[in-house]
């Protein structure tokens, strides 16, 4: 009879290793029998090094692309204030226009108003329309004694006075509206400007005629006295 080669072997059953940290038998830490040593740090760049040439390389790309992404920002920035500006622009200038419309009404508004005819149902209907059109941005211009100014101003007299130091409006013929910066319509008025005479220390033509027709009186009277004598 043949036996089998691996009988009278001893055969190795599973093998079982107890790897908790705590015994729980006696409940205490275990001691390692060896410490782990830890592994050694991978460089970074994968063990490659970067020479001098190749950082300088590095941050000269780095600031190219700074300088694009900065200019970029900025062309975007230009872009968003033009658009916002051409917006404003567009708004004012279909408000302008329907406005427009409303000057000959405007204007009555004021001519009864300096008559003392602004009274009753029409004191409240002009007043309301004003309002609104104060609202939708619309101002009104020009007063009296203030500096002439031709881009606001349209002048329609002229004149001269020893009472302005500068070139002054005198009189509002119409008044001058406007939305913002955007002039509607100019102010017309009556200007007067320093009179030349006046800063010479001449008479000015008023004071002429006063003093020529002081001398005539001055010589009739005298005529007339010698003719009583007589």
């Amino acid at each position: 009879m043949t036996t089998s080669p691996d009988e009278g072997e001893e055969k190795e059953g599973p093998v079982i290793r107890d790897k908790r940290r705590i015994d729980p038998e006696t409940g205490k830490l275990r001691e390692q029998a060896a410490e782990s040593s830890p592994a050694p740090e991978a460089p970074a760049n994968g063990g490659a090094t970067v020479t001098g040439e190749e950082l300088s390389s590095l941050k000269t790309q780095l600031a190219e692309r700074l300088a694009d992404l900065q200019r970029l920002k900025a062309e975007y920035d230009n872009y968003r204030k033009r658009v916002e500006r051409d917006r404003v622009a567009v708004r004012e200038q279909a408000l302008g226009q329907v406005l427009s419309e409303l000057f000959p009404v405007l204007d009555d508004i004021g001519r009864a108003r300096d008559h003392d005819e602004l009274t009753g149902g029409f004191k409240s209907v002009a007043e309301s329309l004003e309002a609104i059109t104060g609202k939708l941005g619309l101002e009104r211009y020009g007063e009296k004694g203030e500096p002439f100014d031709p881009v606001v101003h349209e002048a329609l007299m002229h004149s001269y006075s020893s009472e302005v130091t500068e070139e002054s409006v005198v009189d509002v013929l119409q008044p001058g509206y406007r939305i913002g910066e955007r002039i509607l319509r100019p102010a017309r008025v009556a200007v007067a400007e320093p009179d030349p005479n006046a800063e010479d220390g001449k008479p000015s033509e008023a004071e002429d005629a006063e003093s020529t027709e002081a001398e005539n009186t001055a010589e009739a009277d005298k005529a007339d006295s010698g003719d009583n004598d007589e």
